[in-house]
């Protein structure tokens, strides 16, 4: 079997270049392609139509798509209508979002274990067909199904994935969820909690570790020119830094980077905290916690992960180069 790599995009490119991107990655074997929402800037949904629509062989997930923002139902809908679009070829990839994005947007995050938990068990019978009735304290339906007229009325081949980070949603995630995909910006050291909160949870449910999977997103910057590929890396790292302490620190990087890096960095930055944060960041730092270098560096990171328990490379290219990432990876790297 040849090894399992896919592709991960945000809003640097335009959709028309995305289009390209992954019709490139599955001419080389990629086998998935995951559409980042995140910031409000981007949509998720419609990447995956027009990437699901020009390709023919490679999976399309979201990630991910938050649980708070779209109706149960809608999100099943829509996911129904992508599996139209590429039967057996969708993955929905759900995540629990972030602050202090959702707050400014009037949703208070309570209770996000919960909530995740009511979403994916409704949406999961929604997508098997099945009439649900459901009364929770976050998700509230009557008797509604997937109303299919003209079309396949069959149970949807629709993997449900949770892009979890601490340790009480992973282990949630290995009770409940098809797979788990795996944060960015953390060390290769950062997956063993992974790992031992997915396998509690699938224990609890009477399953294996090997029954979840368990993709990863990993931020790649390769260039010929070593010094290129991390300075390209910098800039995000930077801005993880100051906006996501809780993933840094769960990754080894250190209180007093962190503390510095506040100062300077909030959110939303200017482009100026940014710059001056970023003098503040080491090589080792951006190596820790990103796959950056030659193209036998980034190879050699990303073994790191999978030996940690990560089944698939989600690549985030950063650079101008997306088809040296690409064909970087094309030909393995776990040997």
């Amino acid at each position: 079997m040849p090894d399992r790599v896919a592709l991960y995009l945000q809003d640097a490119h335009t959709l028309p270049e995305g289009i390209k991107y992954v019709q490139y990655a599955e001419a080389r074997g990629f086998e998935a392609v995951w559409q980042a929402e995140s910031r409000l800037v981007r949509d998720a949904i419609v990447p995956m139509a027009a990437f699901a629509a020009h390709t023919q062989t490679i999976k399309v997930g979201s990630g991910v798509i938050n649980n708070w923002t779209r109706n149960v139902s809608l999100t099943a809908a829509t996911f129904l209508t992508l599996d139209d679009l590429a039967q057996d070829r969708i993955i929905c990839g759900l995540g629990a979002w972030w602050d202090p994005l959702a707050k400014n947007v009037g949703i208070e995050r309570t209770k996000p274990l919960l909530a995740m938990r009511e979403y994916v068990m409704v949406l999961r019978d929604l997508l098997a067909m099945k009439n649900v009735t459901f009364q929770g304290e976050f998700v509230n339906v009557t008797g509604i199904e997937l109303d299919v007229v003209h079309g396949r009325r069959e149970p949807r081949n629709v993997p449900i994935y949770i892009g979890a980070t601490g340790p009480k949603m992973m282990a949630l995630t290995g009770e409940i969820a098809d797979g788990a995909l795996l944060n960015y910006l953390v060390s290769p050291s950062y997956n063993v909690m992974a790992v031992e909160q997915l396998e509690a949870g699938a224990k609890q449910a009477g399953r294996r570790l090997e029954d979840i999977d368990r993709p990863q997103l990993v931020v790649c910057s390769v260039d010929q020119d070593r010094k290129k590929a991390l300075d390209g890396a910098r800039k995000l790292v930077t801005q993880y830094l100051g906006q996501q302490p809780h993933i840094m620190k769960a990754s080894g990087v250190s209180q007093e980077l962190l503390d510095e890096i506040s100062q300077v960095l909030t959110w939303p930055a200017t482009e100026e905290d940014i710059e001056r944060a970023m003098a503040l960041v080491p090589d080792d730092v951006v190596q820790m916690i990103t796959a950056s270098g030659t193209p036998q560096e980034v190879r050699a990171k990303v073994r790191e992960y999978a030996q940690a328990g990560c089944t698939c490379p989600v690549l985030y290219p950063l650079g101008p180069d997306v088809k040296l990432m690409i064909d970087t990876f094309a030909g393995g790297y776990l040997q």
